[in-house]
């Protein structure tokens, strides 16, 4: 099955979207594909700013029709106390919230972005994502991230070299309690770095203190600004430690 075929079966979906590579081609694909299509973006706490801005971006340039969904998501005890299955419990209720929004509006069939090279066994997230039943026609058709990165930069989209991003909720070691604080302490931290230029990279909670991971050829811009990062971090942290090991 090709994305076409795909489309010419399912002619009314929504989307899950988050701005990101996947989600971005997938939409992109169905506007193609004339099929009545709604993206619905959920901003929580654990999405930092700039992931809305590249949404509504790509929104804009497509003339896509996108929701904007709001969820505390800290307000639920088996996300905030951070257990190991709580990507199960985000993504059940994220999932959750777009499917009654999209029934609401006319919409019962629902698809993500999930493509052929995400490892999907031991990810708790999938376990919700297959109990609400939600469609991945990417990983249906067998497309590889690195096929999406081709596709999307033959489109012309923007998002076809956007590294990869996990929510923020991931900087923070398991079983320590996520906080608004930790969170956004994180995103400033990120924030700054991307200013400078940095692309692939982490800021970690550790406690009290941050620590710092980024690729092999962003090292050399890392330690150009040693000294701005170490006295923008310290404004959040304790401590800031580098991760030798390249992400």
């Amino acid at each position: 099955m090709n994305l076409e075929e795909f489309f010419n079966k399912h002619r009314k979906v929504a989307l899950a979207f988050s701005g990101g590579v996947d989600s971005a081609y997938l939409l992109y694909s169905a506007i193609k594909n004339n099929v009545d299509v709604c993206a619905y973006y959920v901003k929580s706490d654990f999405q930092p700013d700039f992931e809305l801005e590249d949404a509504k971006r790509l929104r804009d340039i497509l003339n896509a029709n996108m929701k904007i969904l709001n969820i505390e998501v800290l307000e639920n005890p088996n996300i905030s106390k951070n257990p190991e299955d709580r990507c199960y419990y985000c993504k059940k209720e994220i999932f959750g919230k777009i499917y009654d929004e999209a029934r609401k509006d006319g919409y019962e069939v629902l698809l993500d972005g999930t493509n052929f090279s995400d490892e999907y066994e031991d990810r708790p997230g999938m376990k919700a994502k297959d109990e609400l039943k939600v469609l991945s026609p990417l990983r249906e058709c067998e497309l590889t991230k690195e096929d999406i990165r081709k596709l999307s930069k033959e489109a012309g989209l923007f998002t076809w070299n956007k590294p990869s991003y996990s929510c923020l909720a991931t900087r923070i070691k398991t079983y320590s309690e996520i906080s608004k604080e930790k969170l956004e302490r994180t995103e400033k931290s990120e924030e700054f770095m991307r200013s400078l230029g940095f692309t692939d990279f982490r800021v970690r909670n550790m406690g009290d203190d941050a620590k710092i991971e980024v690729i092999s050829s962003e090292f050399e811009l890392l330690f150009k600004n040693r000294e701005k990062i170490l006295r923008e971090l310290s404004k959040y942290f304790n401590k800031v430690l580098l991760d030798l090991e390249a992400r």
